[in-house]
């Protein structure tokens, strides 16, 4: 029996596009672009989100593809837009036990569907705006969407950053493959997040990949098995570029990287650290990678097999777990279960932080 006398913290649950409410945007813009925005038009009777004149999604449903929600092996996918009303989203949180949860938009917003930079800005904003205002608002000691930064220029990730910290926001997110990471220019943006205390989530899919998901296809299970490890190189580049080393109260999440594979590949960031970068002064860093990632870096995993026995090879304070609600391979609504299950060899103090105190300490929850 797993140990329930204290809170389950899930830090890497969904608000996808076909559950968004479809007024976020268009209730928010300027007159003059609610045809810009993402809105709901009507497809040959599918409701269908438009951006920028390009499709952006399916609203109200997954194109008929239920295998796509947790919500329907619970006989609840007769209300898809559930995940995305705080109310009936907190029900579930009740019933699967979860006190908090940490929640990632719909990706498609960094996608170019919007060309225009003043339109990106609004479009970003916009769903930040509606994340604090109405979602985190309705208890924001428990539901929390992070927003996400614009990653036009360090300067304007970096103002965007410092609104949405006075707005409230306990996170944000950065796509990586829109970043170049390496430059000192990030720097900016970097000392800002130190300055005001929110970590800075890379979450995958927005890594260096070959395979693209494309539904109903073996594209698809491929990008599935590979994508947590596309996280690599943006890790990688964080932490040789010396962007950690230069701002150590940097804190940077590696959401849905999983586990297994972070033992092996943070120990070969010190094998080439001892090889290559400590005998030579041009490389950046003099602070050893494991050092770097004990101090500043925190993963997320869901149910796996083999990774979190692997925890203890690094430390159990720089992971944390997920249900990873409302996809389909969420442990909603039997999360107790299934860390009783997956997380049997760790000890009880490691069960512990992973699965509430980590979480709860990043985020100030």
């Amino acid at each position: 029996m797993s140990d329930q006398s204290y809170p389950l913290y899930s830090c890497d649950d969904h608000l996808d596009m076909n559950a968004v409410p479809p007024d976020v945007w268009t209730s928010r813009a300027p007159s003059k672009h609610r045809e810009d925005v993402p809105h709901v038009v009507d497809r040959d009777g599918q409701a269908t989100w438009v951006a920028g004149g390009r499709f952006a999604g399916v609203s109200g449903s997954y194109g008929g593809s239920k295998h796509l929600t947790a919500l329907s092996r619970a006989g609840l996918e007769s209300d898809p837009f559930r995940p995305g009303k705080p109310k009936e989203r907190m029900e579930d949180m009740e019933r699967d036990d979860i006190y908090a949860s940490l929640v990632y938009g719909p990706f498609a917003l960094f996608a170019p569907n919007v060309e225009d930079a003043a339109l990106k800005k609004i479009v970003l904003q916009g769903w930040n705006d509606w994340a604090a205002e109405e979602f985190n608002a309705y208890m924001p000691d428990r539901l929390s969407a992070f927003p996400f930064l614009p990653v036009g220029s360090p300067e304007e990730a970096s103002e965007e950053l410092e609104r949405c910290a006075r707005m409230g926001h306990r996170g944000a997110i950065v796509s990586p493959s829109d970043v170049n990471l390496h430059d000192p220019a990030w720097d900016r943006l970097w000392q800002t997040a130190s300055e005001v205390d929110l970590p800075i989530s890379f979450h995958i899919g927005g890594g260096a990949s070959t395979v693209r998901p494309k539904l109903g296809t073996w594209e698809f299970a491929a990008f599935g098995a590979v994508v947590p490890m596309q996280m690599d190189e943006p890790l990688a580049i964080m932490i040789y570029s010396g962007a950690l080393e230069r701002n150590p109260g940097l804190k940077l999440v590696l959401a849905e990287s999983g586990v297994g594979w972070l033992p092996y590949f943070v120990h070969r960031l010190d094998a080439i650290f001892e090889k290559h970068c400590a005998p030579n002064p041009e490389y950046s860093i003099k602070t050893r990678p494991t050092e770097l990632f004990e101090r500043q870096v925190w993963a997320t995993f869901e149910e796996e097999p083999l990774g979190p026995d692997l925890i203890p090879l690094l430390n159990p304070d720089n992971f944390m777990w997920a249900c990873d609600y409302p996809h389909p391979d969420s442990t909603w609504p039997e999360s107790r279960k299934a860390i009783e299950h997956s997380l049997s060899t760790l000890g009880p103090e490691a069960v512990r932080k992973v699965t509430s105190d980590n979480c709860r300490t990043l985020y100030r929850l």
